[in-house]
């Protein structure tokens, strides 16, 4: 009975000195930790990962206009390869995508460029120029088309959209030669009237010759 009042005091004087032993509920959450820790990592870096990969393909959808990724055919790649025999000088693909005509392109001698805004597919499209054998002459860079100066091309082919037509159609009209091509693919340009039309439904490659349409132009 003597010693049940001093006690809870000196309980009290070895909490306030931090020697006291953690409750059961207290050492439960000590051993809890760190497997909350170690959750918390697993979830956190699952976000990152998915953030990271799905941004590249998230953010060009919400631009006002849209170029989707859509892989071209092989009779779309041959169509293009056809127009450009006879050819020479320096090539744009305008969103390049996987590669596939900036590759052709270069296996044919061309030196070719691809202006892609996916990363994922600008990596892609140089370790595949580098499988073919052609990534000295293949080249591939991230960026948004309407960023890009197209006056050092002379060929330049767009595999594009309807929205997107009648802005580029001006853009391409400012900034390229005289002896530039156009050769578009599914989607032909508004107003352009086209030198050279082959392949049927969504093989359908309608060419440009720039000297043409700035002839009509300059008619009275």
């Amino acid at each position: 009975v003597g010693g049940g009042g001093t006690l809870p005091e000196a309980l009290k004087e070895e909490r306030q000195l931090g020697h006291i032993l953690p409750t059961s509920s207290e050492a439960s959450s000590v051993k809890r930790s760190p497997w909350g820790f170690l959750l918390t990592g697993i979830v956190g870096g699952a976000l990152v990962a998915v953030y990271a990969v799905a941004t590249p393909f998230i953010t060009p959808a919400l631009r006002k206009i849209c170029l989707p990724f859509v892989p071209a055919t092989s009779k779309q790649i041959e169509n293009v390869v056809k127009m450009l025999r006879c050819r020479r000088g320096p090539l744009v693909d305008i969103g390049s995508g996987d590669g596939r005509i900036v590759i052709a392109a270069a296996k044919e001698g061309f030196s070719a460029v691809g202006y892609e805004l996916n990363p994922w597919l600008v990596w892609y499209s140089r370790y595949r120029a580098w499988q073919e054998g052609v990534h000295g002459s293949a080249r591939f860079y991230i960026s948004d088309l309407w960023k890009v100066t197209f006056s050092p091309y002379s060929n330049v082919v767009i595999f594009g959209v309807p929205q997107m037509m009648p802005q580029l159609e001006k853009k391409l009209e400012l900034e390229l030669e005289d002896d530039a091509r156009v050769i578009a693919c599914r989607f032909p340009f508004p107003h352009w009237i086209p030198d050279h039309v082959t392949g049927e439904g969504i093989d359908t490659v309608w060419v440009y010759d720039v000297s043409t349409f700035r002839g009509r132009e300059k008619r009275p």
